[in-house]
C-alpha cells in the first residue's frame, strides 16, 4: 500500500488517526510510533540479541534511554531542525537567530547528558553493541545537519560515536539520510 506521502489521507488516517508517520502494517497488526515498531519489530522477528537485548538488565539499558530519548533527545534536536528548516521552507521566513539558538542551547544540555549518562567510556549508547537506542539518537541526531549543522561537530566523543554507529550500519546510514544530505547541500548553496 502506498500513500504517497499523504498520512491526511482517509485511508492513512484509518492506519493512524494522529495523522503521523511512520506506520507498519505487519500482517493486519497495525503500530505506530518509530520507538513501539523498533521494539515489536526486533522482538517479533528475532533479530541480532545486541539491537533489543532479550537479558533483562540489558534490555531494560535500551529502555531507559528510549524513555529519556522522548523528552531529551527528540523534542530538542527536532526544535533545531524546524526552526532551522522547516519553518523557514514553510514560509518563506528567515529563521529568528535568538530562537535558534535557545534551541541549540537546549540542545547542547542534551548532548552534555548523552555524553555523561550514556555514552560514558562505551563505544555505544547502551554499551559495547550498537542498539536501537543508537538508531533512535542518531535518527534525532541528523535532522539538523539538513539546515547545515552539525550539532555534534565540537564534540570527540560523539562524533567517534556517530562514526561507529555509520560502520556498523554501513551503506544503510547513508541511505536513511539521503533526503537531509541533499537539504544539506541546498542550504550550502
Amino acid at each position: 500500500m502506498s500513500y504517497s506521502g499523504d498520512q491526511r489521507s482517509p485511508e492513512f488516517t484509518k492506519l493512524n488517526p494522529m495523522q503521523k508517520v511512520p506506520v507498519i502494517v505487519d500482517n493486519g497488526f497495525v503500530l505506530t510510533e518509530s520507538d513501539a515498531i523498533l521494539k515489536y519489530l526486533a522482538t517479533k522477528y528475532k533479530v541480532q540479541q545486541h539491537w533489543y537485548p532479550r537479558e533483562p538488565e540489558r534490555r531494560a539499558r535500551v529502555d531507559e534511554y528510549t524513555a529519556w530519548h522522548h523528552t531529551n533527545t527528540r523534542p530538542h534536536a527536532a526544535k533545531v531542525f524546524i526552526l532551522e528548516v522547516v519553518i523557514p521552507r514553510m514560509t518563506g521566513q528567515a529563521t529568528e537567530a535568538v530562537k535558534v539558538e535557545r534551541a541549540v542551547t537546549e540542545l547542547n544540555g542534551t548532548l552534555d547528558k548523552l555524553e555523561s549518562m550514556f555514552l560514558k567510556s562505551q563505544p555505544f549508547l547502551c554499551g559495547d553493541d550498537i542498539s536501537l537506542a543508537d538508531l533512535l539518537a542518531i535518527c534525532e541526531l541528523m535532522q539538523p545537519l539538513a539546515g547545515g549543522r552539525d550539532v555534534l561537530q565540537d564534540r570527540p566523543k560523539l562524533l567517534a560515536w556517530r562514526s561507529r554507529v555509520q560502520s556498523a550500519l554501513q551503506d544503510s546510514f547513508d541511505d536513511a539520510h539521503v533526503v537531509l544530505y541533499r537539504l544539506r547541500d541546498k542550504a550550502k548553496l
